[in-house]
C-alpha cells in the first residue's frame, strides 16, 4: 500500500509545476487571486476529465464527499462551482494551451522510439479535423449553420504514440484547408492528410520547407505524365508516375513535379490515387503511410468517448477552449505516466481505472498490474467449515 498519495496526486506529480508557474506569471493568471489559483483549477479540470463529471455541481458534490483527502490531492480548500465558473470565464485559455504543449513535448520524447510498422525513421504526422455540435442559444459566438453552433478541432498527431502536436480550435465554419496557413512545418517530416486539404499553393509550402505530404488526388485532376516507374501489380500498385499540373492556376501555384500512385486495395477492390512530393520511397510505403491516417480518426473517436469535450462547463469561447486544452493536457499526462512506468494496459484501461480509483492510495504501477492467479493451495480452495466424518 502507498499510504502517502492518492492515485490522483501521483498522476499530478508528472506535471512540470515549476514551468507551469512561469506560464501563469507570464499571463498573470493568479494576479489578485487569494483563493483557487491556476494550479488548483487545472487539478479540478483534470479531475473532471478523469472521472467524467457531468457538471460543475456534480464536480463540487463529488469532491465534497471526500473532504479529508482534498489536501493531499493538491486542493487547499473546497472547490465551489461558482468559483470554478468564474475562473473558466476569466482566466486566459492560453495558460492551459501552453501547459498542454509542455506535456505534449515531454510525451513525444518518450514515444519517439516507437515502431510505426514502416521502414521509415522520419517523423510522420496525420492531420484532420472533427466538429463538436453546440446549442446556438448557449454558444452564439460559434455560429455554424442557421440552426446550430459548432466548434472544430483541427488536430495534427504524431503517429508514434498518437500524441497531438498541433491543435487549433475554431468555429465550425472554418474550412479545413485554411489550417495549412498556420500549421508549423518540420523539414524532413511526412504529413498525411485527406483530399479536403488539397490546395496547391498551400501544399507548395511543404515543398519549400523541405517536408513531404501524402494525400489523395481529387477526381478530374488536370495533369500530364512525365515518366513512369516500374509497378508491382501483384501488390496492388497499378501505376507509379511523375506528373506535372496542367491547370492554369494549379501549375502556377505548384510548378514542380508531383508523384501519382494508383493503388487497388486487395481487400476492398477499391482504387485509390495518391499524390505526394516524395519521389524516392517505394510506392507501397506511400500507400501504407496514407493508411496510417486513420489513426487520427481513432484519436478523435477515443477522446470524444472517454474525455469531457462534447459537453462544456461554461458557454463562453474562453471556457470552451480552456476545457478542451485541459482535456488535451490530461490525455498527454496519462500517456506520460503510461510510458514512464512501462504500464502495458491500454489508455482506455488507464482512464477507466482512474475514473473509479482516484481517491485510492495504491501505488500507481501496482494499480494497473495484472492480478496474481490464485494457487491451488490458497484459501479459496479450502472450505471455511471442514466437514467431520
Amino acid at each position: 500500500m502507498n499510504s502517502g498519495k492518492t492515485l490522483f496526486a501521483q498522476l499530478m506529480a508528472w506535471v512540470p509545476w515549476t514551468s507551469f508557474d512561469r506560464i501563469v506569471r507570464r499571463h498573470q493568471g493568479d494576479y489578485g487571486v487569494r483563493t483557487f489559483p491556476c494550479s488548483e483549477q487545472f487539478r479540478a479540470m483534470a479531475f473532471v476529465q478523469l472521472t467524467w463529471r457531468e457538471s460543475l455541481r456534480d464536480l463540487e458534490a463529488c469532491l465534497a464527499a471526500h473532504p479529508n483527502k482534498l489536501y493531499s490531492m493538491g486542493f487547499r480548500q473546497a472547490v465551489r462551482r461558482s468559483t470554478l465558473a468564474d475562473a473558466l470565464e476569466q482566466r486566459d485559455w492560453h495558460i492551459w494551451a501552453e501547459l498542454a504543449q509542455l506535456l505534449i513535448d515531454k510525451a513525444r520524447k518518450l514515444y519517439a522510439g516507437d515502431d510505426l510498422g514502416l521502414d521509415l525513421e522520419a517523423t510522420v504526422y496525420a492531420l484532420d479535423s472533427t466538429t463538436i455540435d453546440l446549442c446556438m442559444a448557449l454558444f452564439p459566438w460559434a455560429h455554424f449553420r442557421s440552426t446550430k453552433s459548432a466548434v472544430k478541432l483541427h488536430t495534427m498527431i504524431d503517429l508514434r504514440g498518437s500524441i497531438p502536436t498541433f491543435i487549433h480550435i475554431s468555429t465550425g465554419k472554418m474550412a479545413d484547408v485554411r489550417v495549412l496557413d498556420i500549421l508549423p512545418i518540420e523539414p524532413g517530416a511526412f504529413y498525411v492528410m485527406d483530399r479536403g486539404y488539397i490546395d496547391f499553393a498551400r501544399l507548395h509550402r511543404f515543398q519549400a520547407n523541405g517536408a513531404f505530404f501524402v494525400t489523395r488526388a481529387k477526381v478530374g485532376l488536370d495533369a500530364r505524365r512525365v515518366r513512369s516507374s516500374p509497378s508491382d501489380r501483384d501488390q496492388g500498385v497499378i501505376c507509379d508516375q511523375h506528373i506535372v499540373l496542367n491547370g492554369r492556376n494549379s501549375s502556377r501555384d505548384y510548378p514542380e513535379p508531383l508523384r501519382r500512385v494508383r493503388f487497388r486495395d486487395p481487400e476492398t477492390g477499391k482504387t485509390l490515387v495518391f499524390l505526394t512530393n516524395n519521389m524516392t520511397l517505394p510506392a507501397l510505403t506511400i500507400c501504407a503511410l496514407y493508411k496510417k491516417r486513420w489513426m487520427v480518426e481513432l484519436f478523435f473517436k477515443w477522446i470524444k468517448q472517454h474525455l469531457r469535450i462534447k459537453r462544456f462547463l461554461g458557454t463562453s469561447e474562453n471556457a470552451v477552449k480552456s476545457q478542451v486544452w485541459c482535456a488535451v493536457a490530461t490525455y498527454a499526462l496519462i500517456a506520460i505516466a503510461k510510458k514512464e512506468l512501462q504500464i502495458e494496459a491500454s489508455m482506455y484501461t488507464l482512464l477507466q481505472v482512474f475514473s473509479v480509483s482516484v481517491f485510492e492510495k495504491t501505488e500507481l504501477r501496482r494499480a494497473f498490474a495484472e492480478p496474481e492467479p490464485q494457487s491451488d493451495h490458497g484459501w479459496i480452495s479450502k472450505p471455511l467449515f471442514p466437514l467431520e466424518i
